[in-house]
């Protein structure tokens, strides 16, 4: 029996910086906007994808420099993982803070980057960018699909 991933090892915190960053999936759903509601706190899905994300390959376009162009993008640290409410139910960063098992498509798991495309997962083909949207409109896009995303059963 071979060694045991670093994933079921290792807490968040204990991570390199590769290993870290290679437990984002790569779906996109995190670099989708969402509305606040300032009452209650809810958060609102919309399909309107950051000015960064590249809406066929699923990635930043450019992600080192990323705070640069977005102030207000949120760099997920171990801590922010775990008191951010509105990560994806199949987040590989929540799963594993959850203590729980990566899913059957997650790239660490499948070794191809292309199966959370493949299972339905990401955001590929379901977005548009938010250039030219104005924030006004921004509730016609409202959508519930992120959070149901990896739920429906296996076929």
């Amino acid at each position: 029996m071979g060694e045991m991933p670093f994933w079921k090892t290792k807490s968040l915190e204990e991570m390199s910086q590769a290993e870290w960053e290679s437990l984002c999936d790569g779906c996109g759903l995190c670099c989708l906007n969402k509305l606040e509601d300032w009452d209650t706190g809810e958060i609102a899905w919309t399909s309107i994808r950051c000015t960064l994300l590249d809406g066929e390959s699923c990635r930043c376009k450019d992600y080192d420099n990323r705070q640069a162009t977005v102030p207000d993008c949120i760099q997920l640290t171990a801590e922010r993982v775990r008191e951010i409410s509105w990560l994806p139910p199949t987040c590989g960063y929540r799963l594993i803070a959850e203590g729980r098992e990566l899913y059957w498509w997650h790239p660490l798991v499948s070794g191809d980057p292309e199966t959370v495309h493949a299972a339905g997962i990401s955001v590929r083909g379901r977005t548009i960018a938010e250039d030219g949207v104005d924030i006004d409109d921004y509730e016609d896009y409202l959508v519930t699909w992120p959070l149901e995303v990896g739920l429906e059963p296996a076929e």
